[in-house]
């Protein structure tokens, strides 16, 4: 298989608190985060639409990671997980 991936992922337990005006908010467990980004496990959750911004709260069980909460774009969904892209100040 050929790798696109930019960055190394880690998979370390994490949980992620999304939230935006027009969706609402829930938390999802991380299946796996990089500098780029991250992937969210759906479990129960419908995925967002494509393009979406949301802000993202990192958690892991010990705390939170990221003291304010930072935009992610929905960049890809499937059934089960759904990718998460850090949007960049230009």
């Amino acid at each position: 298989m050929n790798e696109k991936r930019q960055y190394m992922r880690s998979g370390s337990p994490m949980v992620v608190e999304l939230s935006h005006p027009g969706f609402g908010a829930t938390t999802m467990k991380v299946k796996d985060l990089s500098d780029g980004g991250l992937c969210v496990l759906l479990e129960n959750h419908s995925a967002l639409p494509l393009g979406a911004v949301i802000n993202a709260s990192i958690k892991r069980y010990g705390g939170t990671i990221n003291e304010q909460p930072v935009a992610m774009e929905v960049v890809h969904a499937s059934r089960s997980e759904m990718g998460l892209m850090f949007v960049r100040e230009p």
